[in-house]
């Protein structure tokens, strides 16, 4: 397995994660039960997980009063994003193996 394949599974995994505990924090919400730290939603966004976050938000509809939920997950989405650009067009040349 190369290193491409080792981040896709990954990502895939980080965001499924994320994905699913925004629905289980938003039946917990439901049931009025002890609740997922908003801290451990965002930890789970930053680590890779932001697309999940995003979807799982409005899927459930989750969060999406909340302003810093509402601006702030697409804006760490969109900070990966600006990472993963500027280290693909950087003069610094990766080894894929």
């Amino acid at each position: 397995m190369n290193v491409i394949s080792l981040i896709i599974v990954y990502l895939a995994v980080v965001n499924f994660i994320s994905f699913t505990v925004m629905g289980v924090d938003k039946l917990k919400a439901r049931k009025r039960a002890w609740r997922i730290p908003e801290a451990t939603l965002f930890v789970l966004a930053i680590i890779g997980g932001s697309v999940g976050s995003i979807i799982g938000m409005h899927l459930f509809r989750h969060k999406t009063r909340h302003w810093y939920f509402l601006y702030g997950m697409p804006a760490i989405l969109l900070i990966q994003v600006l990472i993963v650009v500027a280290l693909l067009s950087s003069p610094i040349e990766f080894m894929i193996l």
